[in-house]
């Protein structure tokens, strides 16, 4: 089912206030996509324009505030958010900085505190000007760290959630099924990755974002290059790594296919990545680390091949592509029901590397995989 039902946003929002109230917060300030998406459901896909920003109140109690250009507020207007407040963007000499500094005046104590999101992958978007000028406008109240309270909750995965993260991945399997329908010998790489994003919205994708991936000989030197012209030759591994969406919610796994025949050492190096992801799949149950998943993952790899300086091996997935945690050494964050992660072994094989990524959930008991999970064996196109 797409979308929520109003009581999702309900409980969202009712676990920030609580979490809130012990950090001593009278609001929390959103700025960025998925943090407001997150309480609101507002959907689309407009913020890929940098031009307007766009802001969300979380009170200490009540339902969210909405602060955002006109041209927003007939879609906000579709969700649960009834208090919603707004100003002709954009504006050069005042965008929305007076209309959200009198909202917070409104709503918070003059002494009060007022938290936004301030850890990794987070980040304030408004210029700096009009953030400066916010604080001088707060007449006392202060904007501090919102001290972890929307990773805590973003990292924990309703049952809704995770159905769409799920669907995601469906499509994306079905689209990965059907990669020998458009790469073979002499087709260039770049019409694959072009075809294999229409497969994809064919088997039911809304759009996608990202597509990485590579072909070399024996392997690929890295997986993040925008596709070349180049064509498929016999002795190419080719691997394709989306991150598509489906109701606002990402899946991000690859697949790797041999260009005739693989070599002995590229068939057993893809082997180890399988067992890699296996034996982080066991380890990954409630009360692990994520830097113990990824210290299982490593010993695998270690035994035959030196690290590939991927920086990690895995790591968080929902709303966004890559969410908190990390899988590395210094990441202590506790694995919890609820948790989606992708698992992303790399090893280095004849100068390449080779990657290989699975997507699973933290359950109650043992992981579940929610991408198709790949068998042992390298496949042939």
């Amino acid at each position: 089912m797409r979308g929520y039902d109003t009581s999702e946003f309900q409980s969202r929002t009712e676990r920030a206030q609580r979490r809130m109230s012990e950090a001593g917060l009278s609001a929390l300030l959103l700025t960025t996509e998925p943090e407001i998406r997150y309480f609101t459901g507002y959907l689309t896909r407009f913020w890929e324009s940098p031009t307007r920003p766009w802001f969300l109140i979380v009170p200490a109690s009540g339902k969210p505030i909405a602060v955002i250009p006109s041209i927003g507020a007939a879609l906000m207007a579709q969700t649960w958010v009834d208090d919603i407040r707004t100003w002709s963007a954009p504006d050069l000499s005042d965008d929305g900085v007076s209309l959200l500094a009198a909202t917070l005046r409104e709503i918070c104590p003059r002494d009060a505190v007022i938290g936004l999101p301030d850890g990794h992958e987070t980040h304030v978007r408004m210029p700096l000007a009009d953030f400066q000028r916010l604080q001088d406008l707060l007449e006392g109240r202060r904007l501090v760290s919102d001290q972890g309270i929307l990773r805590g909750l973003r990292m924990i995965k309703s049952p809704a959630e995770i159905s769409k993260i799920e669907m995601a991945c469906d499509i994306a399997g079905r689209a990965f099924q059907r990669l020998p329908e458009i790469a073979r010998e002499g087709v260039a790489l770049d019409e694959v990755f072009r075809r294999f994003q229409m497969l994809c919205l064919d088997e039911g994708a809304d759009w996608v974002p990202y597509l990485a991936g590579g072909a070399e000989q024996g392997g690929y030197t890295d997986v993040i290059s925008p596709a070349r012209s180049s064509p498929l030759m016999p002795g190419d591994v080719l691997m394709l790594d989306t991150g598509l969406i489906w109701d606002g919610y990402f899946c991000d796994f690859d697949r790797n296919w041999s260009v005739g025949p693989a070599s002995v050492q590229v068939r057993d190096a893809y082997a180890t990545l399988i067992e890699a992801s296996d034996a982080a799949f066991e380890a990954a149950r409630p009360g692990a680390t994520a830097s113990e998943v990824y210290h299982v993952m490593n010993t695998v790899l270690s035994r035959v091949s030196s690290e590939t300086d991927a920086g990690r091996l895995g790591h968080g997935l929902g709303m966004s592509l890559t969410e908190w945690p990390s899988l590395i050494p210094t990441d202590h964050t506790v694995l919890a029901p609820g948790m989606v992660l992708t698992l992303e072994p790399g090893i280095a094989v004849g100068g390449k590397i080779l990657v290989h990524e699975e997507n699973i959930v933290i359950t109650e008991g043992s992981p579940r995989f929610i991408s198709p999970r790949a068998g042992a064996e390298l496949p042939q196109i």
